[in-house]
């Protein structure tokens, strides 16, 4: 017997999200009956693999509702397509367990084990497996993640939206110490407007940039913050004096102070539709072009309001516009194209941001969105 982990259990706690006929998954063509994960996988790409829809995994990982985040899979693990009741899952061969000594360090994860019963075999000759669950330690941080850490760990502590009057209130820096106007790595410099008695030695630089508004309505959701780089506190006060301990852009005097936020560990994703169908917009990329593609960071016209979480994959959409009838000669609307998907990853009132998961041709500010 081998073991198995099951990445269904928690997954199937979203599958409700999903809309009306989301039960029926397509394989694409070209397959795997098996796949060894490997260094640098992620969920995304491993699904990619084996589903049209990526995000629709959890209506094919093996469920276990008594297995512990098995959600977690590592590299040297075997993904291994099998058929029950003529329906497509996927579920984890276990690669070896860690040394006695080494698991005494990791954290618990229970797997299934597989017990090859006389079910049958499917179309592609594999035999139909019932999985029972059985103890296992793995390190959460060896685990491959759902999505690339490269492409959103820079923005997970930066405050990338802020709402009217936000950095207004916050402190902001006056004069360098050197009497230069921009400062740089190293530069020492003087502050107001921090809060008094407050334990904070850390803080993040900002300065408010253009607004966030909706295509449609005109209303302005909220205010990039513009990320400039960081200090540490020297001497409270007013002023207190502090110190640049990195630099992204050029810091000036009235940029704002934010307390630095603790670091946080990638969080897992778990790719789903939201519950309720949504209408929404790109509003702008994070790298300030009008044209972009896969990997890259937008900002988008859903947040909280409109029940957005961590997670919620949308089509990307692009308006094509109208044409022109050759009969009526009457312009009429053509219907929008599916150009790609994001998935959501951090969640603000109004608005959110997104990676671009996949991407058939360029995405543009102002493209529509929809739920899957």
């Amino acid at each position: 017997m081998k073991n198995l982990l099951s990445i269904g259990a928690v997954l199937a706690l979203f599958a409700f999200a999903a809309p009306a006929g989301a039960d029926t998954v397509a394989l694409k063509p070209d397959h795997p009956d098996r796949y060894v994960v490997q260094k640098g996988d992620t969920l995304w790409d491993i699904s990619k693999r084996f589903l049209t829809d990526p995000w629709r995994w959890a209506s094919v990982w093996t469920i276990n509702e008594q297995i512990k985040n098995p959600h977690l899979i590592y590299p040297g693990d075997i993904i291994l397509l099998t058929y029950v009741d003529g329906k497509p899952q996927l579920s984890v061969v276990r690669a070896e367990a860690p040394a006695p000594e080494a698991a005494a360090e990791t954290a618990p994860v229970t797997p299934t084990t597989a017990v090859e019963e006389p079910a049958g075999e499917t179309p592609t000759g594999l035999k139909v497996v019932k999985l029972h669950p059985k103890a296992h330690a793995g390190s959460i941080e060896s685990a491959i993640p759902t999505i690339s850490p490269e492409a959103i760990v820079p923005f997970l502590t930066e405050p990338l939206a802020v709402g009217r009057g936000e950095l207004e209130k916050a402190g902001y820096v006056t004069i360098g110490l050197d009497e230069r106007r921009a400062l740089g790595d190293g530069s020492q410099f003087y502050a107001r407007g921090l809060k008094k008695n407050s334990t904070t030695e850390y803080y993040q630089i900002f300065r408010q940039g253009k607004a966030l508004k909706h295509p449609d309505t005109g209303e302005t959701l909220a205010y990039e913050a513009q990320y400039l780089g960081d200090a540490r506190l020297l001497e409270p006060g007013d002023p207190s004096k502090l110190v640049v301990t990195r630099v992204k852009q050029e810091i000036l005097p009235t940029d704002r102070l934010l307390a630095a936020p603790e670091k946080v560990a990638l969080p897992y994703y778990f790719p789903r539709a939201p519950e309720k169908n949504v209408r929404g917009s790109i509003l702008a990329a994070v790298n300030g072009l009008r044209e972009f593609g896969p990997t890259t960071i937008v900002a988008i016209s859903l947040g909280k309001r409109e029940g957005m979480e961590e997670g919620h994959v949308l089509r990307i959409m692009r308006h094509v516009g109208e044409s022109k009838d050759p009969v009526s000669k009457r312009m009429y609307k053509l219907p929008d194209e599916e150009t790609g998907l994001l998935m959501i990853f951090r969640v603000f009132d109004k608005v959110s941001y997104a990676l671009i998961m996949d991407a058939n041709q360029p995405v543009h500010i102002y493209d529509a969105l929809r739920t899957p």
